[in-house]
Parts: structure tokens; C-alpha cells; sequence
């Protein structure tokens, strides 16, 4: 095979449709889909060579596959990171690189502006095993410091955060996981790797559900953990071979189709976002826009610092509660209803009766998760259409 792998000077919209191409002899134009469980060797000789790590190649599909390295390699690219593992999922991704470096006794500290699956696994999962678990209000940087313990191991957050769009600053948090000896774990996905850099900005270990804008078309599942060549080694390598979390050859190859057209989509959905953004804002049916890349933003100077544009969502609270929302969705005609995002289709989500209704009324207060509060993922429709669509969607709510 021609690996074309690592290239030296590529942008990353060249790394997009090219990084990480392995070319079979025949020559194919588009990566090659290897459906293939094990691989065979030339000799006995060659198979002891391969499993004690003295000769390169393929030994089984669960723990490396040319298709899903690929993948891999790509992200590496785009990332700026060493070394990456592909999962069958996002929550696989934040699962594995939480848990493969944490053992009895050891401590997080979490932002408590996360995913509710998230939520779950810092402060259900990690618990059961011994693990302890702090979760502080992740825009607060002296409540990172005070939650810091001697056996602190982990920070992880979101940035921005699932659904209210908070920030954090991830280099000043990285300082002072650094300065304590841990390692900060960020879920980039509302930001994709086309707006933030979170390695660039001081973080250890980045996750993805590459089921959201890297996959874009809501066709598969996957995720993806992004870190040095020696944190994956010491840590992941040897957690991911043995419990099995692995991508599916399949949907790597629809992810590898996916990232080549990442930096369009996300340049137009975050156009669009902002134009919706400006439509919102300062409407007396709305109670409040949320948009990173908007002035209005509490942390539009953060935004303006460490992200390149303001996101593809978007969050606004309808006035009149849960009964108006639901009046809203339900009289979307373009605009279709599902917890998924990134996505071609433009979406939104309830999010305090689907994605967050596990939490408790208290902590969904906290997180600013109201009634009234929509999620909304933008697509690559015409603004002009999904602004009449709003309108018409608003009108009807406030009907009720």
C-alpha cells in the first residue's frame, strides 16, 4: 500500500479529503472498506513477529483495522494529535478515556454543565468502582482549583456545553490540571474540530461522538479519542484492546466520507446560526438567545479567544414554558425534532424531557435547562426558509 498518512504541510481542508489514505495495488479512488474480522500471516514465523510487536501490520479487527486507521489518522491530522483510537460510539470514546486511566481510590473533577450520559458516567459509573467524583461549576476557575484533592487524576468538560452553550476556558483549566498532575479530558464535539483546538490549548486528551458532524448525515455511530502517542500507549492501548470498544470498519469508511466535507458544512451551518441568531435575539416572545458567537453571550470575549466561530447551535427559551416549546416543535415544517445534532437536517430537542431529563429538577435549574429552552442544531437549509419556518413555529406557540 501507498500510505499517504502524514503528510508535512497540508491545511487541514486538504487533510480532510486525503490524510491517513492507505491505497491498495489496485489503485482505488476512494479508501478502501476492509470487512474483515482477523488477517492471515506468511508464516509462524511472521504471526509470533506481529503479536510481540516486532513486525508491523494487522492482527484483528478489535484492535486495529486498515479502514478504521484511516480514520484515525485522519483525526490525528486534523487534531494535531499523535495518536488517536476510534470507538463504536461518542459515550465509548468519553467512557474509555475516563475509565482507562483512573483506578480505586483516584478522584475527578467535572464541569456540571455536561451530557446527561456523561453525567452519568462521572458521577454513576466512576463511583462504583471506587472512583471519586466532584462536580463544580465548570466557568469557574477558583472552583477547579478548591475541588483539586492529591489523589485528583482527571478534569473532563464540555466546551461549549450540552445545551446551554457555557464556555469554558479550557488553557487556564489546563494550567491548573497540569499544575496538580492531571490530565484534562475535553469533549469538543459542539465546537467540531473546525472552531477549537483544544490540544493547542492545553489539553491532554480530546474526545468525539464523530456520530454528530463528522458523520454529518445522520447515518452511523463512532467516536474517537485524541491524545499524545505516549498517554494512548501507557493508558489506552492496552484498555481498548482487551474490552473491546471498537469502530466498525463500515462505519469508519462513512466517517472518512464524512470529514471531507466537514469545513463546508460547519462554515455554512455557523453562517447560518449566527444569521438565526441575529432573527432572535431581542424578539418579546423569546426570553433569552444563546450563542457563543453573538456580543450577548456572557462569554463572548472567551469565544472570541479560543474558538473560530460560534458554533453550529443554538439555544433560545420560548416564553410560556414547556406547553409553548412543545407547540413550537410540533408546528415545525422543515425543522424536524430529534436529540441528535450535527446534522445536514436542521434540528431541535427539548432538552429537559429528552437528553437532560435524568437530572434532577434542581440541577436542571442550575444549568439554566428551562421549560422553555430549545436546542437547536442548524443544517444546510436555505436561512431564508428556516427563519419563515421559525416564524411560522413561534406564532403558533403563542397560540397557546
Amino acid at each position: 500500500m501507498k500510505d499517504l498518512s502524514k503528510p508535512t504541510n497540508w491545511k487541514p481542508t486538504t487533510s480532510l479529503v486525503h490524510g491517513g489514505t492507505m491505497r491498495s495495488s489496485f489503485g482505488e479512488t476512494s479508501e478502501a472498506l476492509y470487512l474483515t474480522q482477523g488477517f492471515v500471516y506468511d508464516s509462524a514465523e511472521s504471526a509470533e513477529a506481529r503479536f510481540k510487536g516486532d513486525e508491523e501490520g494487522f492482527i484483528y479487527s478489535r484492535y486495529a483495522n486498515p479502514t478504521v486507521h484511516m480514520f484515525e489518522q485522519r483525526m490525528c491530522l486534523l487534531e494535531g494529535a499523535e495518536d488517536a483510537r476510534a470507538t463504536a460510539s461518542g459515550m465509548a470514546a468519553v467512557a474509555s478515556a475516563i475509565g482507562c486511566q483512573l483506578k480505586y481510590g483516584d478522584h475527578i473533577v467535572a464541569a456540571k454543565a455536561l451530557f446527561g450520559s456523561c453525567r452519568w458516567v462521572v458521577e454513576k459509573l466512576m463511583p462504583s468502582y471506587g472512583i471519586e467524583c466532584t462536580l463544580i461549576d465548570g466557568k469557574d476557575l477558583q472552583a477547579w482549583k478548591a475541588a483539586v484533592r492529591p489523589s485528583t487524576k482527571v478534569f473532563f468538560l464540555e466546551s461549549p456545553t450540552n445545551p446551554t452553550l457555557e464556555l469554558c476556558d479550557i488553557r487556564a483549566i489546563a494550567d491548573i490540571a497540569h499544575e496538580n498532575n492531571a490530565k484534562l479530558i475535553v469533549d469538543n464535539v459542539f465546537a467540531t474540530p473546525m472552531l477549537q483546538s483544544p490540544l493547542e490549548l492545553g489539553a491532554d486528551i480530546v474526545v468525539y461522538s464523530a456520530t454528530k458532524h463528522i458523520d454529518g448525515q445522520g447515518r452511523c455511530l463512532g467516536g474517537v479519542v485524541l491524545s499524545s502517542k505516549d498517554w494512548i500507549d501507557e493508558h489506552l492501548h492496552d484498555y481498548f484492546r482487551h474490552t473491546g470498544p471498537s469502530l466498525s470498519p463500515f462505519n469508519a469508511w462513512v466517517l472518512l466520507k464524512g470529514l471531507e466535507t466537514l469545513s463546508l458544512r460547519v462554515r455554512q451551518q455557523t453562517e447560518t446560526a449566527t444569521a438565526l441568531t441575529n432573527l432572535l435575539h431581542g424578539r418579546k416572545d423569546i426570553l433569552r438567545v444563546i450563542y457563543p458567537g453573538h456580543e450577548s453571550h456572557p462569554q463572548y470575549d472567551l469565544a472570541q479567544k479560543q474558538m473560530k466561530g460560534g458554533s453550529t447551535l443554538l439555544a433560545f427559551e420560548i416564553d410560556g414554558g414547556k406547553k409553548a416549546a412543545f407547540a413550537f416543535e410540533n408546528a415545525l415544517q422543515i425543522i424536524r425534532i430529534s436529540n441528535n445534532l450535527g446534522d445536514a437536517k436542521s434540528l431541535v430537542t427539548h432538552p429537559s424531557t429528552t437528553t437532560h431529563k435524568n437530572l434532577s429538577d434542581e440541577d436542571r435549574i442550575e444549568l439554566g435547562i428551562s421549560d422553555g429552552l430549545i436546542r437547536f442544531s442548524v443544517g444546510l437549509e436555505d436561512s431564508e426558509d428556516l427563519a419563515l419556518d421559525i416564524e411560522q413555529a413561534l406564532h403558533a406557540s403563542a397560540q397557546v
